[in-house]
């Protein structure tokens, strides 16, 4: 462990900097959270990219809202074949345990993993393709829905596009899981889709009575 070190400065500075001026006006909530638990009404499954705000867009609290964040915000088919799967982990928490009552499958613009699944599809990306990368076969999730945006010329809408199709897709994938499906047919939990606009973060929601997005 000798290669592990201590965190860098900055990272210590601004903790310091919180302990001081913001943690005393909370501290009786971390108290609270402590001794008592978490109960997040709802679960935000995101990509795991740093400009994806979800604090600031939800104005969440701490313990409000349970986040799992990953490459490209997906969520893959029911597999229980016995290995490792993080996300499938994190959902089943969310429901069997926390039983939150909505799951928002949030994706944005310019996300790097759609790009990078759009280019492996393409033939782009060989470093994708091989059977070791884990990026690539995380996003083999996705394939399926890029010829659902086969047909569109710009490349910036083809992107676009996929971003909501990686939702959409994603959504019916957690259908897949039985106590995903158990609890949206017994009405303790909704499904959501949300895609927001890095740039303007404008929010577009997914209408599952016409299957497309809606400006929020």
């Amino acid at each position: 462990m000798h290669r592990v070190k201590s965190l860098p400065d900055y990272l210590l500075h601004r903790y310091r900097d919180w302990k001081t001026h913001e943690f005393p006006g909370n501290r009786d909530l971390f108290r609270k959270l402590a001794i008592e638990g978490q109960t997040p009404r709802a679960m935000v499954i995101a990509c795991c990219d740093s400009r994806v705000a979800i604090e600031a867009v939800f104005a969440q609290q701490v313990g409000e809202v349970f986040v799992h964040r990953n490459i490209a915000n997906l969520v893959s088919p029911y597999t229980p074949d016995g290995r490792h799967h993080g996300t499938a982990a994190a959902v089943e928490f969310a429901v069997k345990y926390l039983h939150v009552g909505h799951i928002i499958v949030m994706g944005h613009s310019n996300c790097g993993g759609v790009r990078g699944c759009l280019q492996m599809c393409a033939g782009e990306a060989p470093d994708l393709e091989r059977q070791e990368s884990f990026i690539g076969r995380w996003l083999d999730t996705l394939r399926p829905a890029v010829a659902r945006i086969a047909d569109i010329a710009s490349p910036e809408d083809r992107q676009t596009a996929l971003e909501k199709e990686g939702i959409h897709i994603s959504l019916e994938n957690l259908l897949s899981y039985p106590f995903v499906a158990e609890a949206v047919d017994s009405g303790d939990l909704t499904l959501h889709g949300l895609w927001t606009d890095l740039a303007e973060m404008n929010l577009e929601t997914f209408d599952g009575t016409v299957r497309h997005f809606v400006k929020g």
